[in-house]
């Protein structure tokens, strides 16, 4: 009778295991601490990759995981894990893995050693079955082994930014694609295939193919257009720009090393909006310290700058920081001359007051919006 009862018991606890959904370890586990219970448990780690505000990452969690059919296949087989990658332990493991969309879903072997990943909402069956495919293939591993190891050949290279390119890698692309392009910086623009790689995976801006860019255009716009290629310039400054801010513990350094290093690169490529990149880390860094004096500064420059411009939605955004009620009065008084001074450009009719962004049309002109943000760093509410 013991013996049956035993039985009973395990096949109640095996049957509730089974209509559980997934099993995600505790809110704060790392991914080393994952590691080490699966070595234990002779288990593969599967990482959830989200977001506070990513809308499929909320619908993955209600509707996906907590299906018994997916825990039936997931738990015996994984230690789950959920991280937000906007989170200080998640931030700069976002970083490392090169983690840019959302939801992205990992899978490493017990030694936390990448063996596949996918992207994107789906349904139950779809999400079980890229989990069974990307659990099996080891093609990414071996061929991050064969890069490591120094091979070079063309075809292997070509095969190898595909399987990043698909894996949303865009570090480790860039590097492959500087491999292809190497020695070919003067060359490049006259080759279709070259000219893609270019496009698609070259996101260093100290990159050869790219500092050649920024030397002469000529070929790649007549190739491309100008708008193509203007855009992948801005875009490729525009990001590497985020890296010259280290964030820590609620505030942000400038990395000052990096940052004279692009400084000088835009300056030399004599870009007219040079220093939009130059003023912007400053911005962002002042920000995150809350120095408003120094924020403020920046920002002066910034509009006082014929070389640059800042739209209307960018005053606006630089309001953000005021927001705050312990933000000293001064500042806020600051800040509301600085927005006088853009709506008196508006009703002098040097500025026209801004109804699109994009394709998207503002519920409101720019100008009422600037207007209510004067009131609200009054503290009125609208209407008042």
């Amino acid at each position: 009778m013991k013996k049956i009862l035993t039985t009973l018991i395990a096949l109640t606890a095996s049957i509730s295991m089974m209509a559980q959904g997934m099993a995600f370890e505790p809110a704060g586990t790392t991914l080393e601490q994952a590691s080490a219970k699966a070595k234990a448990e002779n288990k593969m780690i599967f990482l959830d990759c989200y977001t506070q505000w990513c809308g499929p990452c909320k619908k993955m969690a209600k509707d996906v995981f907590p299906q018994e059919v997916v825990g039936a296949y997931m738990n015996p087989k994984f230690v789950n894990l959920q991280i937000d990658m906007e989170s200080e332990y998640g931030a700069p493991l976002a970083k490392k893995l090169q983690v840019t969309a959302y939801p992205t879903f990992v899978i490493f072997n017990a030694d936390a050693k990448e063996i596949g990943r996918f992207l994107g909402g789906s349904d139950a069956v779809k999400f079980l079955e890229n989990v069974g495919q990307k659990s099996q293939d080891s093609s990414s591993s071996d061929l991050e082994q064969r890069w490591k190891n120094g091979d070079r050949d063309p075809q292997f290279l070509r095969n190898y930014l595909k399987t990043l390119n698909a894996s949303y890698k865009t570090n480790d692309a860039n590097d492959v694609a500087e491999a292809i392009l190497e020695g070919k910086a003067e060359t490049f623009a006259n080759d279709p295939e070259l000219r893609d790689i270019f496009m698609r995976h070259i996101n260093n801006p100290f990159s050869a193919p790219f500092k050649q860019t920024l030397k002469t255009d000529v070929i790649l716009k007549g190739s491309l257009g100008n708008e193509a290629v203007d855009m992948k310039v801005q875009n490729v400054l525009t990001n590497y720009m985020k890296n010259l801010v280290v964030e820590h513990d609620g505030t942000a350094d400038l990395d000052k090393a990096k940052y004279d290093e692009f400084a000088k690169l835009v300056t030399d490529a004599e870009l007219r909006n040079a220093n939009h990149f130059k003023l912007t880390p400053l911005i962002m860094v002042a920000e995150k310290q809350k120095n408003y004096d120094d924020y403020l500064k920046y920002i002066k420059q910034y509009l006082a700058d014929n070389t640059i411009d800042a739209n209307d939605m960018q005053v606006a955004n630089w309001v953000k920081p005021f927001a705050d009620p312990a933000v000293d009065k001064k500042y806020k008084e600051e800040m509301k001359g600085i927005i006088r001074n853009r709506l008196a450009e508006i009703k002098a009719g040097k500025r026209q007051p801004m109804r699109k962004i994009g394709n998207m049309t503002l519920s409101r002109p720019t100008d009422e919006l600037l207007s209510m943000l004067i009131d609200a760093l009054d503290g009125k509410m609208p209407g008042q």
